[in-house]
């Protein structure tokens, strides 16, 4: 195979994968995959390396992210299916990820048609009483020290009360690197809220930010770094490819 041919094949094998990936979301605002490999390499089922480079990557349910990288290096595959441009691996390969999520991708989350559902009708006890709570609203807020500050509005129906909720808490990784946990909560002025209703708003939140909702097929993710920032959350995670997305 010329050094020309291997670099069609490269072309082809990098439009038939970020075809295969946009299939698995939503919206796309930009999508670039490329394979580096070489021709005796490839003869012998190995790639190089395969990068995903995205930016607004909206999957199922209204959740985005502003950027994903991933880098996977020495990718064993089926040599015949790869010139064909089916990538199909042989083994699991191993990689790095990024993902960027701004503020307002978390407030899109939280204010979804999907998440909104799913935040009404909610029961929990009130000063020792039971009652049915909806959200109105979410705001979320990225600060500069590291913690997320959370804005809510809820309604209580069994009394057409209206309370208004605010609390900043600190993002860890979960033990199992699969998700987001909120911990250590702090009430502004020391104005003590519900502990039910406060639960019930960060379970919710965590929800947003489990891992599986940003996961595509055959690509699990486990996070080993959390960074928050003014206006935006950084996820590293390690990728863990055991198949790659098919069209």
């Amino acid at each position: 195979m010329t050094q020309e041919k291997a670099g069609l094949g490269e072309q082809a094998l990098n439009k038939i994968a970020e075809v295969a990936l946009s299939t698995q979301l939503d919206e796309v605002e930009r999508l670039e995959v490329q394979v580096k490999t070489d021709p005796s390499k490839l003869a012998q089922g190995e790639l190089e390396s395969l990068t995903i480079d995205g930016n607004g990557l909206v999957m199922q349910e209204d959740l985005r992210m502003e950027k994903m990288e991933m880098q996977i290096s020495s990718i064993a595959v089926n040599p015949w299916k790869a010139l064909m441009g089916n990538i199909q691996l042989t083994q699991p390969a191993k990689g790095e990820a990024y993902i960027v999520f701004r503020e307002s991708d978390i407030n899109r989350a939280f204010n979804s048609e999907f998440l909104s559902e799913q935040m009404r009708n909610l029961n929990v006890h009130v000063d020792g009483k039971p009652v049915t709570i909806d959200t109105k609203r979410v705001d979320c807020h990225l600060l500069a020290n590291g913690k997320i500050a959370l804005d809510a509005e809820i309604l209580l129906r069994q009394t057409g009360e209206t309370k208004a909720v605010s609390f900043t808490t600190t993002p860890h990784v979960n033990a199992d690197g699969r998700g987001v946990s909120l911990e250590d909560i702090q009430y502004p002025e020391g104005k003590d809220l519900s502990p039910e209703l406060t639960q019930a708003l960060m379970g919710k939140a965590s929800e947003i930010l489990n891992l599986r909702n940003f996961e595509m097929e055959g690509i699990s993710l486990q996070i080993h770094q959390l960074d928050v920032e003014a206006g935006q959350l950084t996820l590293h995670a390690e990728a863990n490819v055991t198949k790659f997305p098919s069209a």
